[in-house]
């Protein structure tokens, strides 16, 4: 990328003295050689002297010196790059969107949420502090859905997981086949590490995979599968629309198979984690960044050209300038 900079820009500071010095210049004034009875005849006389030659020398004084200043903080034109090599770190998130993610046990920005909206903020926050990282996204319920595919675009990714919503795949918790996916779209991956982040709040019971077997391979290809249990065991508040359409809430019973997520994860050499609320989640997150973090290795490239030949040269010329117009005598 090409750029122009000042390499002392610090002495950029002088310009202020610009001013300082004309008000000093303006005030300062010089013996009376003669003596007159009257100004009226030295007024026409001093009128036509204070024309345009004095005024455009002490124009031409400010600009040499600001010229000068400008030459001192050397101004360079150059290119510059920056090379930031991919960590070598490949996360596919697996995020469990079946219906009982809509269970209002969770606060986001002080506010009663459900656990999906919470989901989506906290791995919003997990995506932006992995900007080197090649990250997918497969959403589940019924049945895995792949959202993004791993990508260096994380914009792209955001908005993929904005639109995440209950009700966009059938229902259910195919905890198997969500593992099952991820583990077929990372195993042909070269990266250094690959990793499956799988939150979920419920039970396997869909899908044509069995957790601990889609774990089996996973732990084959040597993909681990850090696994997550999200939400409060027993009754949690979920909202209804009944039969005249009205919304409502209501407690209703909800598990988390705990013992199967736990034995995913150890099979693989993960860990499995447990999140009851907005601020566990946010730091099961930070943990797993702190984990799976690699040395990036960074670049720079750059090349600048000199320039303050060009105002110190303008300067000169515009001093010859001033020095022609101070010698200049009027008729």
């Amino acid at each position: 990328m090409n750029s122009f900079r000042f390499a002392d820009p610090q002495l950029l500071w002088l310009f202020l003295l610009l001013p300082l010095l004309s008000l000093l210049r303006s005030r300062k004034g010089t013996a009376p050689a003669l003596i007159f009875s009257s100004i009226t005849a030295v007024k026409v006389i001093a009128e036509g002297r204070m024309a345009r030659p004095g005024r455009i020398a002490a124009w031409l004084r400010l600009a040499v010196l600001s010229l000068i200043i400008i030459g001192m903080a050397r101004p360079q034109w150059g290119r510059t790059r920056t090379e930031v090599e991919a960590s070598g770190i490949d996360i596919l998130l697996a995020v469990d969107i079946s219906g009982s993610m809509q269970a209002m046990d969770f606060t986001l920005k002080g506010k009663t949420a459900n656990r999906l909206d919470v989901v989506k903020s906290v791995v919003a926050d997990f995506i932006r502090q992995r900007p080197n990282d090649r990250i997918g996204l497969v959403a589940f319920a019924g049945r895995p859905y792949m959202v993004c595919p791993l990508t260096l675009d994380h914009d792209w990714l955001r908005q993929r997981l904005d639109s995440l919503h209950m009700g966009m795949i059938e229902d259910g918790t195919a905890i198997g086949s969500a593992i099952a996916a991820g583990v077929n779209r990372l195993r042909d991956q070269q990266a250094k590490s690959r990793i499956l982040i799988l939150l979920t709040d419920g039970v396997n019971n869909s899908g044509k995979a069995a957790p601990l077997t889609a774990a089996e391979a996973a732990a084959v290809m040597k993909i681990k599968v850090y696994t997550i249990g999200v939400g409060k065991r027993g009754m949690a508040p979920m909202p209804v629309v009944d039969q005249f359409g009205r919304r409502r809430i209501i407690q209703a019973e909800v598990d988390i198979d705990e013992d199967t997520l736990s034995k995913v994860a150890a099979q693989t050499g993960a860990k499995y984690f447990r999140a009851t609320d907005t601020h566990s989640l946010e730091k099961i997150y930070s943990d797993i960044n702190v984990m799976e973090k690699t040395i990036r290795k960074i670049r720079n490239f750059s090349r600048y050209r000199e320039l303050f030949a060009l105002p110190v040269l303008l300067a000169l010329l515009l001093l010859a300038v001033e020095l022609f117009l101070s010698q200049k005598r009027l008729p």
